[in-house]
This record gives C-alpha cells, sequence and structure tokens, in this order.
C-alpha cells in the first residue's frame, strides 16, 4: 500500500521545508506552527447553530470548553459528544479543532462540547486527565442548562485527545458514572513510548514522527511517573470489560498505528463491542485536513453516523 496521493503532495511540501521541526522549537512556536497548519488544512466557515464559550472552575483549574448546537436541531435536550483535542498534549487547543467539532455536531445532530483541558509542559500528567474526567462530570450536572439529554453522554478525541478519551471511559465506569454510552478513539495514544513496528516504520517523513512524539512524552510525563500507569497507557489497564462500545480509528501511515489497533483488539477480548476503522493510505492528523481530503470528510462522516446512532 502507498500514501494516498493528495497526502503525498502535502508530505513533499512539508518534507522540503529546511525549517527546525516541532520538537526543535519553543513550545510557543510550536503552538503558532500547529494553529497555521490547522487553518491551512481544515475548511472554513463550517456552518453551524450557535456556538458558545464557557468555562468551569475546578479545586485546581479553570477549564474553558466550547459547545455547539447543530444546524437546524431540533427542540428538547439534545445527546452530547464531549471531545478531547490532540496535540500531543502540547500544541493542541479549541481553535486547532473548532472545524472538526462542528463538522460532527451537525453530522450526528448533537451537542459537542469540546474541553481545553491544562497542558503540558506547564501542567504535567495528570493534569490533562484531571481536567478531562471534571468536564465530563460538569456536563452531566449542566446538561438542563446546557439543553443537554445526560442519559446520552459519548466522549471522543484524536491522538492525545483519544488517549484521554479512553482513559476518561475508564474512569468513569470505575466511579459509576456519568455513564459514557460510545467512545469514539481516532489514532489514539494508549501506551506511552510504546516500541512498535509501526513506531519504527513510520518514524520519519510522514507528519507526525518519532522525533516529536518524544518531545510530546517528554513535556506531558514527569520524570519519576510509572508510565505503565492506566491514566497514561491505557491499553495497560488490568481489566477493559464493561466499557462502552468503541469506535477505533488507525491509519496506516502512522507511528501510532499499532496501539491503536492493539487497544481495539483488547477492547473486542474483554466483550466490548468494537468498530475497528483502518484507513490504510491515510497518515496520522488526516481526520483534521477535511480541507484537503474528501476521504477525510468521508471518515468523519461516517464516524459521525456510527455516533448518532449510539444516541439513538
Amino acid at each position: 500500500m502507498t500514501v494516498h496521493p493528495d497526502i503525498k503532495a502535502l508530505l513533499d511540501q512539508l518534507n522540503q521545508d529546511e525549517g527546525p521541526r516541532i520538537w526543535e522549537m519553543s513550545t510557543s512556536e510550536a503552538r503558532e506552527l500547529y494553529q497555521g497548519m490547522a487553518a491551512m488544512l481544515d475548511p472554513t466557515d463550517v456552518p453551524i447553530g450557535k456556538v458558545e464559550d464557557m468555562s468551569f472552575t475546578t479545586a485546581a483549574a479553570t477549564v474553558p470548553v466550547r459547545v455547539y448546537t447543530p444546524v437546524a436541531a431540533p427542540g428538547g435536550p439534545l445527546p452530547c459528544l464531549v471531545f478531547y483535542h490532540g496535540g500531543g498534549f502540547v500544541i493542541g487547543d479549541l481553535d486547532t479543532h473548532d472545524a472538526l467539532c462542528r463538522q460532527l455536531a451537525n453530522h450526528a445532530c448533537c451537542k459537542v462540547v469540546a474541553v481545553h483541558y491544562r497542558r503540558a509542559p506547564e501542567d504535567q500528567f495528570p493534569a490533562a486527565v484531571d481536567d478531562s474526567l471534571a468536564a465530563i462530570h460538569w456536563v452531566e450536572s449542566q446538561a438542563g442548562n446546557l439543553g443537554i439529554d445526560a442519559n446520552r453522554l459519548a466522549v471522543a478525541g484524536d491522538s492525545a485527545g483519544g488517549n484521554l478519551a479512553a482513559v476518561v471511559s475508564q474512569l468513569t465506569q470505575q466511579v459509576k458514572g456519568p455513564k459514557v454510552c460510545f467512545q469514539i478513539l481516532i489514532y489514539p495514544t494508549t501506551r506511552v513510548r510504546a516500541e512498535t513496528e509501526s513506531m519504527t516504520e513510520n518514524a520519519e517523513g510522514y507528519f507526525l514522527d518519532r522525533a516529536t512524539m518524544d518531545w510530546f512524552m517528554d513535556c506531558y510525563i514527569p520524570k519519576d511517573v510509572d508510565t505503565t500507569d492506566p491514566r497514561l497507557s491505557p491499553l495497560l489497564a488490568e481489566d477493559l470489560s464493561g466499557l462502552p462500545p468503541a469506535y477505533v480509528i488507525t491509519a496506516g501511515f502512522d507511528p501510532l498505528r499499532d496501539e491503536g489497533k492493539a487497544y481495539a483488539d483488547r477492547l473486542s477480548s474483554s466483550g466490548v463491542e468494537v468498530t475497528y476503522k483502518h484507513y490504510d493510505d491515510m497518515i496520522h492528523g488526516f481526520f483534521n485536513m477535511t480541507g484537503l481530503l474528501e476521504d477525510g470528510r468521508d471518515a468523519v462522516k461516517e464516524a459521525a453516523k456510527a455516533l448518532k446512532a449510539a444516541f439513538a
């Protein structure tokens, strides 16, 4: 299998750039670069019924959220997807994933609450986990004010956000709530610092590289932390039975391909209903390239269709 022609054209352009790589930049420079990439690759002006920027406060932080109401929303409370953005726990934000959240809200006819958890290196693990878990509790507690059906809550995220969505699904089960009815894990990180075949095969030249992954993990994980902690590596949780149905997405030319597949396999062997979608000619990040890729737009629609069915 070869990489998709549209992806190859993008990679050829990116690989000609002789400027510093993300892992050679300051955090602020890397964030600015990622924001610029999102603006270039995402569709612009995706229509939406309503967007509201809010926040909630915990003992540790004030957490910004962005609430999306779909176009032509029906009356009454809507189901809700709580979305955790990617970006290696370091560089993503609400704006880098705005277009994707708009599309998911519209295609699934649901509210989307995007969460801007605390980022590394300013706030290392477990800050992002704590904020992500607090967010779904906040959504449940504010459901009436937000026009949300608290009995129909799902989680989703890409890359680092996929890690957080998986972890939140595990933690909410352990504390008996809120009940998550569905999880969408988009090329998730499921075992930090994993040594896999895909991490070696796709170490360079395919948008996300091994050096950048190492930089993200160095920023996110304190030096004295056990990386087998399931809040870091959900793949290593002792028991995955009873978790919500999962829709797991991987890409062929992605360093994270094998750990995403391994998590889907473990969920399935634990009795969890799993839909596994592998896009063998795609790269990490393709879900956020729908301004460039028709196949990316189709993949988002397919995931939203599964989410809509789960809510029903």
